[in-house]
């Protein structure tokens, strides 16, 4: 994974394409970040996800709270293919949230390409090594 300034203090503000992932983390806007990720409309924060057992409601409040600004959340969960617990995936319908749970990779490339066409995309994205 390349190199490059680290993400200030969790939070990268604006919207910016997923130029690499794998290693651990993730490389945006000249920047990578060991880790998780929310790329939300405010901007790239960091996220203490991990692993599919870590995806919760709660973990996704960050996520509900930014619902009305985009029409399609991806949900990257790692290198093998999880479905969410069906009550997370029902609460976040019910917060009025359209998703789809794929694997990180294919997430973070999905996210990019409907980012490019300035289509109202989010992603929630575990790091895969």
């Amino acid at each position: 994974m390349p190199t490059g300034k680290p993400l200030h203090d969790g939070f990268v503000p604006g919207r910016y394409a997923i130029d690499a992932y794998g290693g651990g983390g993730f490389r945006f806007a000249d920047m990578s970040h060991k880790g998780s990720i929310l790329a939300l409309p405010s901007g790239i924060r960091a996220w203490d996800a991990r692993t599919p057992a870590d995806l919760t409601l709660d973990a996704f409040a960050p996520v509900m709270r930014e619902a009305g600004a985009f029409d399609l959340l991806l949900v990257g969960v790692g290198a093998d293919l999880a479905p969410l617990d069906e009550a997370v995936l029902w609460g976040l319908r019910e917060a009025g949230l359209r998703v789809d749970v794929m694997q990180t990779g294919a997430a973070a490339r999905t996210y990019t390409i409907l980012l490019g066409e300035n289509r109202r995309v989010a992603a929630a994205l575990l790091a895969v090594g």
